[in-house]
């Protein structure tokens, strides 16, 4: 990668205790990523790991003149780790992708076909989609349900699954968000999308192949009270408080 290109595409993948097979992932990724014969990157964020995942990403960045690395001290979640990837990234069109592959970085040529074709801004993966192929557990099904229900009441948003990890963005889209959000862990993927729907950026749902890893997967009890908490607090910022139209304001 030279100093003059400009970079296409940036996936950004936050990881947190993924050491045991994320070498492997990380070149799988770059592999899909050449596919598209456009300049590239990938950054990988550490979100303050127990493991040897920091010295992978340090590895990694060694080894790969298109991957860099961020290595955070504190762990404050999901979100928090895809803002500071973003602010290290310079590509046009961000990809987030977990860092577990259980969503394979393969479906990336797919939304970004529906990204051109349909003349999005943002393309999200939808497990709820008809023509995702889900190997997932029932439980999971039903509180992926119970959620979607919960948000389609509460914001009315164009889509059936706001929570699915894999997605594309024009970068203005994050650049418009990002300074305004509040949520770090639980409800992220929700706040993003909310901002991006009311600032009038147009989203499409893609379908999904979803390989369930249950040992990494596991949601706890506390877990879905605070995702709740978190919903509930972007509604109450949203149509109560105006927060995020007052923040137009500042910025403006």
């Amino acid at each position: 990668m030279t100093s003059t290109e400009t970079i296409r595409f940036s996936v950004i993948m936050p990881a947190y205790n993924e050491g045991r097979h994320l070498a492997g992932n990380i070149e799988e990724t770059m592999e899909i990523m050449r596919k598209f014969n456009e300049p590239f990157e990938v950054v990988i964020v550490d979100d303050c790991s127990t493991d040897n995942t920091a010295e992978i990403i340090r590895d990694a960045s060694r080894k790969y003149s298109r991957v860099k690395g961020l290595v955070l001290t504190k762990n404050q979640g999901k979100g928090h780790a895809l803002k500071a990837g973003f602010e290290k990234s310079e590509g046009e069109v961000i990809l987030f992708l977990d860092a577990d592959l259980e969503l394979h970085p393969r479906q990336f040529e797919n939304f970004y076909k529906i990204m051109q074709s349909k003349k999005v801004d943002i393309v999200i993966g939808s497990k709820r989609h008809p023509e995702s192929v889900l190997k997932y557990p029932l439980r999971r099904r039903v509180m992926s349900m119970v959620y979607f229900l919960l948000v389609k009441i509460l914001f009315g948003l164009p889509v059936r699954d706001t929570q699915t990890g894999i997605k594309i963005f024009k970068r203005n889209v994050l650049e418009y968000a990002f300074p305004k959000m509040l949520v770090k862990k639980y409800a992220f993927d929700l706040e993003l999308l909310v901002l991006a729907h009311h600032a009038r950026h147009t989203i499409a749902e893609a379908p999904v192949e979803v390989h369930y890893k249950a040992q990494l997967g596991h949601i706890r009890l506390g877990d879905i009270f605070n995702i709740w908490w978190d919903t509930m607090a972007i509604f109450y910022r949203l149509y109560m408080l105006h927060y995020y139209t007052r923040k137009n304001e500042d910025s403006g």
